[in-house]
């Protein structure tokens, strides 16, 4: 996924795949920076966003993050050979305990 010209692209981790951790340490580096961060993912990379969700804010208890809304949808996108099929969709927010 291209994350040019998408203003939330800067507070966004698009989960694909690389390893789990790397998925952790970029949400972590954002949220050093920001206040909250979205982590999305689609078709069979939910599981792996919710595990970076879950590994942020419950091993980084001491750090105050927590998990906030949590949004589920699906696309309609076109396959290889033509057809139109229905991928399933998450975003779950990361944020900063105030």
């Amino acid at each position: 996924m291209s994350t040019e010209n998408r203003p939330e692209a800067k507070d966004t981790v698009f989960i694909g795949k690389k390893p789990l951790m790397a998925y952790v340490t970029s949400a972590l580096i954002q949220l050093a920076n920001q206040p909250r961060v979205m982590i999305k993912a689609r078709g069979l990379s939910i599981g792996r966003a919710v595990d970076v969700a879950q590994i942020v804010a419950r091993r980084t208890e001491g750090s105050g993050y927590s998990i906030g809304t949590i949004k589920i949808s699906s696309e309609q996108l076109q396959s290889q050979d033509g057809r139109t099929r229905n991928v399933s969709t998450i975003e779950i927010e990361v944020k900063r305990n105030t």
